[in-house]
């Protein structure tokens, strides 16, 4: 499919979490399709070629405030937005989460995208054009006692998700989730072996398509609901699983 189908061709996109993994590809995918992309994370480190960086720590209003300024900086406005950072510890009971774990999963998880869309969305609303989509979890079903900060987190990102869909949709601005299962990243291997050893007797559950995600599946995911392909679409949710967990 071209770019000009994608209608990206010569949006500003902003993605969090974008120096490695899924939020990579993600850039990575913004670009080949003709974005111009501001990518952010709380370390310095290399970026696909083409994206400008801002180090900044979503996971507070003075990080999502750096964010917002280096995107009018740099892109002079946002036309596409995109919510990766994330991520949590696992412990081996849910009741063993310290507060101060409970309180940062809130913060990448949740308060990140709260924020940003609040300094970014009301320019897309402006423009009456615009594409949000949060990254959740296909792990919402069970939630699974180690994770349950986490999944707590990304379970009110889904509500919040739709309620911002609602508000929006009268201005065209578009919001959607997408909720990836297992995929092969540095990061989500070492949770998982981290995982395993807090729980040995647990087991994951299959992936019936056989193998493990890629980045770029979800990024392809991602890409589509910022997309014109996607026009008719606000306030659903896509698990890309290989469904692993059946809805």
């Amino acid at each position: 499919m071209s770019t000009i189908e994608y209608g990206i061709t010569g949006k500003r996109a902003v993605v969090t979490g974008g120096s490695r993994g899924i939020g990579a590809a993600i850039t990575a995918r913004l670009l080949a399709a003709g974005a111009t992309v501001l990518t952010t994370a709380r370390s310095a480190g290399p970026v696909p070629e083409g994206a400008s960086f801002v180090e900044a720590d979503v996971r507070t209003q003075a990080g999502a405030q750096a964010v917002a300024s280096a995107a009018e900086e740099v892109l002079g406005g946002v036309d596409l937005l995109v919510h990766n950072a994330g991520g949590a510890r696992p412990h081996p009971s849910a009741l063993a989460i310290p507060d101060d774990e409970w309180q940062d999963a809130l913060s990448v998880n949740l308060l990140a995208a709260v924020r940003l869309d609040a300094l970014l969305a009301p320019g897309m609303r402006d423009r009456r054009s615009g594409a949000i989509v949060h990254i959740s979890t296909a792990a919402l079903r069970p939630p699974f006692p180690p994770f349950l900060h986490y999944v707590a987190a990304k379970t009110a990102l889904e509500a919040y998700s739709r309620g911002l869909a609602a508000e929006l949709a009268p201005s065209g601005v578009r919001v959607n989730t997408v909720s990836p299962g297992r995929t092969a990243t540095p990061g989500g291997v070492a949770t998982r072996e981290q995982w395993a050893s807090l729980s040995p007797g647990f087991a994951l559950p299959g992936v019936p398509l056989g193998r493990d995600g890629e980045p770029d599946d979800i990024a392809n995911a991602v890409l589509f609901l910022l997309s014109d392909q996607a026009s008719w679409l606000t306030g659903s949710g896509l698990a890309v699983d290989g469904g692993e967990y059946p809805r």
